[in-house]
C-alpha cells in the first residue's frame, strides 16, 4: 500500500507529532506490537510501537542489518530500510526530555527503562543523516489516518478494512451516517431544483419534453426506497 499513501497523507517523514503534542491534541498513546499500525491514528487516539532493545545495539545492525554474511539473506536490504525508516520515526517522536518522560512511563515503556536521555540523544544523532532513499516506502510518510486507509483498503488491499477500530456494529454503522445524510441532501437539493423547473416549465408556452422525462425517471427512482418501506408496515 504504501506506493499509494500519497493519496492519504503528506508525503513527509517529519509529519510526526512528538508525544507531548500528541497529548495537547488530545491523543491517547496506545501500545502496540504491529508494525502496521505504528503512527496510525483514530480519533482520539494513536498507536505506538515501542522501541525494542535490539535496535539500540550497535552489536545488531553491524551482525544481522549491515554485515553482507547477515542470516537475514535476501531479506537483508528490505529489513534494514524498515528498521531505519522506523527508528527514524523516534527521532521526532520523541524531541524533547518531556517527550523522554513520557516514552518510559510506566504503562507506556516505548523506550527501555535503562536508557538514559543522554545515552538517547547520543544514538538518535546517528539517524541525522538518514535520507528517504535509505527507508522503505511506508517511513517516508509520517502519521497516517485509520479512516482514510480504511476508506482506499477495498480499493487498493481488497479488504473491507485495513484495521477494525470498533468493537460493536453500531459503531461500525455509526461511520456511515455522515455518508448517508449527504447523499440524502444532494437528492433533495436536486428533486428541489426540478420541482421549480417543471413549474416554471409549465407557465411556458413551449416545454422541455426531455426535462419533464428525466425528472418523472429521477422522481420514481428516489421515491421507490420509500415505497418499499411503505409496504413493509
Amino acid at each position: 500500500m504504501a506506493p499509494r499513501l500519497w493519496v492519504m497523507s503528506t508525503q513527509s517523514s517529519a509529519n510526526i507529532n512528538p508525544l507531548h503534542r500528541q497529548r495537547v491534541k488530545g491523543r491517547e498513546i496506545v501500545v502496540t506490537e504491529d508494525p502496521r499500525l505504528h503512527l496510525v491514528w483514530i480519533h482520539d487516539r494513536v498507536f505506538i510501537k515501542p522501541l525494542p532493545r535490539y535496535l539500540l545495539s550497535h552489536a545488531f545492525w553491524e551482525q544481522f542489518l549491515l554485515s553482507k554474511s547477515s542470516t537475514l539473506t535476501d531479506r537483508r536490504d528490505a529489513t534494514r530500510k524498515a528498521a531505519m525508516g522506523y527508528l527514524r520515526t523516534y527521532r521526532y517522536l520523541v524531541q524533547h526530555e518531556s517527550d523522554f518522560v513520557i516514552a518510559q512511563q510506566d504503562h507506556l515503556r516505548l523506550v527501555p527503562k535503562d536508557v538514559s536521555w543522554t545515552q538517547f540523544c547520543g544514538f538518535m544523532s546517528e539517524t541525522i543523516s538518514i535520507q528517504g532513499s535509505d527507508v522503505s516506502g511506508r517511513y517516508c510518510y509520517g502519521e497516517l489516518r485509520l479512516s482514510r486507509l480504511n476508506l482506499y483498503a477495498p480499493l487498493f488491499l481488497r479488504k473491507f478494512y485495513y484495521e477494525q477500530a470498533h468493537g460493536q456494529y453500531g459503531d461500525y454503522f455509526a461511520r456511515l451516517y455522515g455518508p448517508i445524510l449527504f447523499i440524502f441532501a444532494v437528492v433533495s437539493t436536486i428533486l428541489n431544483a426540478m420541482q421549480v423547473k417543471v413549474a416554471v416549465e409549465q407557465l411556458s408556452p413551449a416545454h422541455w419534453v426531455s426535462l419533464w422525462s428525466i425528472s418523472r425517471w429521477f422522481s420514481t427512482i428516489s421515491l421507490m426506497p420509500l415505497e418499499d418501506e411503505t409496504r413493509e408496515a
